[in-house]
């Protein structure tokens, strides 16, 4: 799918021109993907890179343009199972234009607000601080995700939550890289600078997004620390949630046992004291109903 853009009053306004500001590919077919590499003269080596979610995170400078391919969070769905997964787009700066290839969808859409954006390039710094943003929100959402998944692991029994757990931390992993390999773009952005025009405002914006990039990076480094140290002490905790059942239970069964003692010992098919008396049934209930209040008060006084 290809959809052009343009800025207008700071915000994004499709437009089907050949020449709009920013153009984006989502998913392109063979046709696109030929006018990429035949008509524009991508490589297609870097286009398949902007479309492989495994790809590193690097900045390439060819004869006639430069290409910046980074990793962006995939937007979460209850289908992915606490699975958050982590995609890489492309962004190719060429004759003033910027054209942006991926996979899937993009964070781009009508009416979004840009910010400044004079040049193809300071849209390119736009969408790596929007990137960045992107993460941060993402981690706020798995930090949600994480208290709720502890909420349920403390009343929980079976390792369901435990499993979403692992999930979640494993999500982390790749958020780190991703955050990381972003931050080695901008890094290598920050010293081609003057290799691509960039102007003093730019530079200054590049260094701004970089610090936010490192402040992201250590936030996520926090949370998979804090999920991957507790791990063990929330499968203690099911653990012991199963163990306090079965005592539940036990108790349950004994002092289920107790009375039904009582009431089997009178009812045997031989001759039993108290069979004669008028008050039979209510004596055996009464030992029964003693016999369960002993027990309980001994469960009690041991502390069981």
């Amino acid at each position: 799918m290809r959809q052009g853009y343009s800025v207008v009053e700071r915000k994004l306004v499709p437009t089907s021109e050949q020449s709009a500001f920013v153009t984006l590919f989502v998913n392109p077919d063979s046709q696109e993907k030929n006018y990429l590499t035949d008509t524009v003269g991508f490589d297609a080596h870097t286009l398949n890179s902007a479309l492989d979610p495994d790809e590193l995170p690097r900045l390439e400078f060819e004869p006639d343009h430069v290409a910046v391919i980074f990793k962006y969070p995939k937007s979460y769905s209850a289908a992915d199972q606490y699975h958050l997964k982590v995609l890489s787009a492309g962004a190719f700066l060429k004759n003033g234009h910027l054209v942006i290839v991926t996979s899937e969808g993009f964070f781009l859409s009508e009416g979004m607000r840009v910010g400044q954006s004079e040049s193809a390039s300071s849209f390119l710094l736009w969408i790596m601080n929007r990137t960045v943003l992107h993460f941060r929100e993402h981690l706020r959402v798995i930090n949600m995700i994480s208290d709720r998944l502890q909420d349920e692991i403390n009343t929980a029994m079976e390792n369901r939550q435990l499993i979403n757990l692992f999930t979640l931390e494993k999500s982390m992993v790749y958020y780190l890289y991703a955050i990381q390999g972003n931050g080695a773009v901008l890094e290598r952005l920050r010293h081609s600078a003057a290799k691509m025009s960039l102007t003093a405002d730019e530079v200054e914006f590049l260094d701004d997004v970089n610090v936010e990039n490192s402040q992201c990076f250590r936030q996520a480094e926090i949370y998979s620390n804090i999920l991957t140290s507790l791990m063990d002490a929330r499968a203690s905790i099911v653990s012991n949630n199963l163990n306090v059942l079965m005592k539940t239970l036990n108790v349950i069964v004994i002092g289920l046992m107790v009375p039904t003692l009582v009431v089997s010992a009178f009812s045997m098919n031989v001759r039993i004291p108290l069979q004669s008396h008028p008050y039979a049934y209510w004596i055996v209930m009464g030992i029964s109903i003693l016999s369960v209040v002993s027990f309980l008060v001994f469960w009690r006084y041991k502390r069981w």
